[in-house]
């Protein structure tokens, strides 16, 4: 903040442990590769520096399952994030639909995504 006539103010005081912010994990995709933060407390936070599983949600049927990211699809705030392959929130990721699948076909005993061979006529 700056006084009436545009000034600078003086510093308060010097910067506090307490006060201090973290770069950014930029989680890539690859194998799980986490490494664990010292915080406040003497608690433990563990930064996710590469991931290739995730838990995901199919909204319509109300089920998650754990599955493989298989790539970094899209990204609105910067292609390059698509490009270097980062797990941001809200990136658009592409996922193996196995478990899913299986999920699917166990509770309505129906296939699911599976070509139908066609009848030959005559």
């Amino acid at each position: 903040k700056r006084r009436k006539t545009g000034g600078r103010k003086e510093q308060l005081r010097k910067k506090r442990k307490f006060e201090l912010g973290r770069p950014a994990a930029m989680t890539k995709l690859g194998p799980k590769r986490v490494h664990s933060v010292r915080v406040r407390g003497g608690a433990l936070k563990f930064r996710a520096m590469r991931l290739d599983t995730g838990s995901f949600s199919w909204a319509s049927q109300a089920i998650s399952k754990k599955t493989r990211i298989i790539d970094v699809m899209y990204n609105a705030s910067n292609n390059e994030l698509v490009r270097t392959k980062t797990l941001v929130k809200n990136a658009i990721v592409q996922i193996d639909a196995a478990p899913f699948r299986q999920w699917f076909e166990a509770h309505y005993l129906v296939p699911l995504g599976r070509k139908i061979p066609k009848q030959a006529k005559g």
